[in-house]
């Protein structure tokens, strides 16, 4: 590898695709978009003036990465755990709910992963998830934490699979429901999914939310109650994987 030139990380998501540059140790810059059909197109328009080493590409895209750019390509498990590690050396448990999966992740002391647990068979309990029902209750996606969180307690929803929560916050709504108190609900009803992954591991202390619903204030709040700890969340947390597959380049 060429020393003085940085390496590329690149997270190719089901909803976003991340880019982070990877210079001396450090992150030297990052570009989030949103992923479509023509993502490698606009992978080559941004990368295109930068003189880089080395390229490691994971999340669902990777192997399109490997065909088209010649990256090596990488588990979203171990990125995400490489790039938790360095982010926090003291993170032990990694929480990803990202756009279309949810993740579990074990860490060990040394800095690899060891078990983990995934659910990426339903949309339920994903950030796809909190987007349709955002729509349905007419908020935006920040509004719709917001909202949440301001509601005096939540309305249960017994509905996890998409479509029938749909039907459920419809009818809820068309009875007169707060829609806060159905938006936390909503809220609630992920953690309460989520929770039987987590707490398969030990969990005093030492975890990291990450992806981009660890944006989500309400689900972070919520998270931390279930667990009863304090809960680590990056200033950017969707770049977590990115951040680990550039430290993987830069080390091989």
């Amino acid at each position: 590898m060429q020393k003085n030139k940085p390496v590329l990380g690149i997270d190719l998501g089901s909803r976003t695709t991340k880019i982070v540059t990877l210079s001396k140790g450090k992150v030297e810059s990052f570009e989030i978009f949103d992923t479509n059909h023509n993502s490698i197109h606009k992978v080559r328009k941004t990368i295109r003036n930068s003189k880089y080493a080395k390229i490691v590409a994971t999340g669902y895209g990777r192997h399109l990465m490997k065909a088209h750019l010649s990256a090596k390509v990488v588990t979203e498990i171990k990125a995400c755990a490489r790039g938790a590690k360095f982010l926090n050396p003291d993170c032990r448990l990694v929480v990803d709910i990202g756009g279309q999966d949810s993740k579990v992740i074990e860490i060990n002391p040394e800095g690899s992963f060891g078990q983990f647990e995934m659910n990426d068979r339903c949309a339920a309990g994903t950030g796809r998830f909190l987007e349709v029902m955002a729509q349905v209750l007419g908020y935006s996606i920040e509004d719709f934490w917001r909202e949440a969180l301001a509601a005096q307690s939540p309305l249960p929803i017994s509905s996890m699979c998409t479509v029938f929560a749909e039907s459920e916050v419809i009818s809820l709504m068309t009875s007169g429901e707060d829609r806060r108190r159905i938006a936390l609900g909503l809220h609630l009803s992920i953690i309460d999914r989520l929770y039987p992954m987590v707490s398969r591991f030990e969990h005093e202390g030492g975890v990291m939310f990450v992806g981009g619903v660890a944006k989500n204030r309400c689900m972070a709040e919520l998270l931390e109650k279930k667990l009863k700890c304090k809960v680590m969340i990056p200033e950017n947390p969707q770049l977590v994987s990115a951040i680990g597959s550039a430290l993987i380049a830069c080390e091989s």
